[in-house]
């Protein structure tokens, strides 16, 4: 858990508007043009009480956005633990991600995304905390960090999935705990609205695709001109409101060919509305993206990321984050069509 300290005035702080007050009070009760009740006097007394009062007021305002600056400090220190950078590659996939937080000022929100290269594949985790801002920041840590452990000590991609399950299981009731103390005693079972929607991905080297998704959106396929879902699986319930079934076993998606791209999303980019209250396309987008730009994650992001800016006037109302992987490997070619009935054949240059 992250915790942000508003730090208590100092000696120092306080020194000026004593001073200031001190002027006033000494002037109103030491001169003696302020006891007076002419026209100049009353006049002079007023320039005297206004220069005090817009010295105290400049002192507050140093004081709050010097508090702001460090609070934005602390939040980008956050964000680079948390929802840290990408390598550009990871073994032959090209990595590009970013997040945009619904809370104003806020640079990190409930989203969480993570992609790293193990001997099992390169493994790829999307979230979706519910609600956003510093209230959901626990539940990503606990999250990201189970994730980037399991990732590389489990072989199979589900034993991932309940490595997760069990993480955020303890981090609500230890966060009950926290809330509600109960001197030691079970405080009962975690409140159940409280959930995460997860998709694990795993893109093995010959570019076949495993995914385990608990209630979140399937990614996007970019394949030419295409654009399509990767697949049209029933999801898993999210973390948190049901246990797992007892029988899990990752699904396979048939294979990222070489030049295809995955664009991974939260939900916020397609619920996000205009002032008429229409729905973001985020499928017209991609659409635009591959037909006018050369398609690499990094244009994808940015059309995507300004177009939804204007869809919604720059004020999205949920957290919005976007992962894009492109296979620039050049080892194999496929044949074959689609899906997991029949994922084609590998064949080595």
């Amino acid at each position: 858990m992250i915790r942000i300290k508003a730090r208590a005035p100092t000696a120092r702080g306080a020194v000026l508007p004593m001073l200031w007050g001190a002027v006033a009070v000494g002037y109103k009760f030491g001169c003696p043009l302020a006891q007076q009740h002419g026209l100049g006097a009353r006049i002079v007394t007023s320039a005297v009480f206004f220069a005090v009062g817009t010295g105290l007021v400049c002192h507050i305002r140093r004081a709050l956005l010097r508090e702001l600056r460090q609070a934005r400090k602390v939040a980008g220190a956050a964000q680079s633990v948390l929802l840290r950078p990408l390598p550009p590659r990871l073994e032959g996939l090209n990595v590009a991600a970013a997040q945009l937080s619904a809370e104003r000022g806020a640079s990190i929100g409930g989203d969480l995304y993570e992609a790293v290269a193990t001997e099992h594949g390169v493994r790829v985790v999307m979230g979706d905390v519910r609600g956003h801002g510093l209230a959901a920041l626990g539940t990503v840590a606990a999250v990201l960090g189970s994730f980037r452990e399991a990732a590389h000590d489990e072989p199979e991609l589900a034993r991932v999935l309940r490595r997760l399950e069990r993480t955020h299981a303890r981090h609500l009731r230890e966060r009950s705990r926290a809330d509600h103390p109960s001197n030691g005693q079970d405080p009962g079972p975690p409140v159940a609205e409280e959930f995460v929607t997860l998709l694990l991905l795993e893109i093995a080297r010959d570019g076949e695709v495993r995914a385990l998704n608990c209630g979140h959106p399937w990614p996007y396929l970019l394949s030419g001109a295409r654009v399509e879902p990767f697949t049209r699986g029933d999801p898993l319930p999210p973390l948190g409101p049901f246990p797992l079934p007892a029988e899990l076993e990752a699904t396979s998606c048939g294979h990222l060919l070489p030049g295809e791209s995955l664009v991974l999303f939260t939900d916020g980019a397609e619920d996000a509305r205009d002032a008429h209250g229409r729905f973001f396309s985020l499928p017209a987008v991609l659409h635009s993206a591959v037909r006018d730009h050369l398609v690499t994650p990094q244009t994808v992001l940015r059309t995507i990321f300004t177009a939804l800016l204007h869809h919604t006037a720059g004020r999205p109302t949920d957290d919005v984050a976007l992962l894009v992987l492109r296979n620039d490997r050049k080892g194999f070619a496929f044949s074959g069509v689609r899906g997991p009935e029949s994922p084609g054949q590998a064949t080595a240059f």
